[in-house]
């Protein structure tokens, strides 16, 4: 692929200032994108959009607490008041509680539905119609390991991410007529913020996890960041066109 292969093309990015979904959009725009970052840390979405000046590209933050379905249409309303398209949608923002079956109570269960599947509902539905009347658009489920059972103490978020991937193939189905296409990006185990902020809590350093991690890990250690952006980029270029309703498993050869 060409340095500026997503050059001309607009692509907003919820959760995108954190982890894989801040790193995903400032390499979207390094890669020659308009970016709309949607998330809550307005300071990091800032750094963020000074860095893509640095690029020659243009970004904007929006605001967004994707526990409010009205935030997440206002995330899709501002990319296209602001840039008039949306070429990509790349659903990052999640949340990895512990949440066993036979003790997760009703408020966790509602809040990992809520930001980890009906955010990323309400933001497809927002984008389909402007897709459907450009000609087409890439969208991008973050998927987890955990979507094919999961690991026992993460219940709640196995099932948010299993049905995510049924929402992947309900999209894939039914809207490839349009060109529009949808994709599910299986993570591995990544030390972002909110998974080493777990870890810490439960009494575990970063570097005590990096080092479990990789005793578990097949191919030995933790993903970072960077591991996932050439296919992120690929997915929401001209070269995935016509690739729609797969699975794609990074996550160094962990299957739970």
């Amino acid at each position: 692929m060409t340095e500026k292969e997503l050059k001309g093309k607009v692509i907003a990015v919820s959760g995108g200032t954190k982890g894989v979904g801040r790193a995903a959009a400032e390499e979207f725009a390094r890669r020659g994108a308009r970016v709309v970052i949607g998330g809550r840390d307005e300071e990091a979405a800032h750094r963020s959009l000074r860095l893509m000046e640095t690029y020659g590209s243009e970004g904007h933050f929006v605001h967004t607490d994707l526990e409010k379905v009205e935030d997440c249409r206002k995330l899709i309303r501002e990319t296209l008041t602001r840039f008039g398209r949306i070429d990509g949608l790349f659903i990052y923002a999640g949340i990895t509680p512990v949440s066993p079956l036979d003790s997760c109570d009703e408020e966790t269960f509602d809040r990992v539905m809520d930001i980890n599947f009906k955010a990323a509902f309400f933001c497809v539905q927002e984008a389909l119609g402007p897709m459907q009347a450009q000609g087409g658009g890439s969208i991008v489920f973050t998927g987890s390991a955990h979507a094919w059972g999961g690991q026992k103490d993460r219940a709640a978020y196995a099932c948010s991410k299993g049905v995510l991937r049924v929402l992947m193939e309900h999209i894939a189905h039914h809207y490839a007529s349009d060109q529009i296409r949808c994709n599910y990006l299986t993570l591995g185990w990544t030390p972002t913020e909110g998974e080493v902020a777990l870890r810490k809590s439960q009494g575990e350093s970063e570097a005590q996890l990096r080092r479990r991690a990789g005793e578990i890990l097949p191919m030995g250690r933790m993903l970072e960041r960077s591991d996932y952006l050439e296919a992120l980029v690929y997915l929401m270029s001209d070269a995935s066109a016509m690739m729609t309703g797969s699975v794609l498993r990074i996550t160094g050869g962990e299957y739970i």
